[in-house]
């Protein structure tokens, strides 16, 4: 003999594990909600990226950096706003440069933008 049968379900019992269903679903796309950034990790997003070729010694590597603890230009560490803007200003030296912007999160995962720069003095 089964323990269930068709006379044993009630409105009562439908609304019941329907509730049960409903939260448990809503926990879980809680959970995968708030696990985003460990999902993501670090990023970068660099505005308006300085061309490759440049004949200013001085320019400005600016952007946002989101989900990190440490960022760091060329091994320098520099820092963020409380949004995670960043601008900071960047000597070429005559000929070739190299820019590495590296970030970190908590977890101890990296992630690194490469930027090559060649300088060439203005023509007078």
């Amino acid at each position: 003999m089964s323990r269930f049968s068709i006379r044993n379900i009630t409105l009562g019992n439908i609304l019941y594990y329907f509730g049960v269903v409903v939260v448990f679903l809503f926990f879980m796309g809680y959970t995968v909600f708030q696990a985003r950034f460990l999902i993501t990790g670090p990023v970068i997003l660099l505005k308006d990226v300085p061309s490759t070729i440049q004949t200013q010694r001085l320019i400005y590597l600016e952007g946002t950096a989101e989900n990190i603890v440490r960022l760091t230009l060329n091994g320098r560490q520099i820092y963020t706003d409380k949004d995670g803007y960043f601008k900071e200003a960047l000597i070429l030296e005559n000929g070739y440069t190299i820019a590495t912007l590296q970030v970190r999160d908590r977890y101890g995962r990296s992630r690194s933008y490469i930027q090559k720069f060649v300088y060439t003095a203005p023509e007078l």
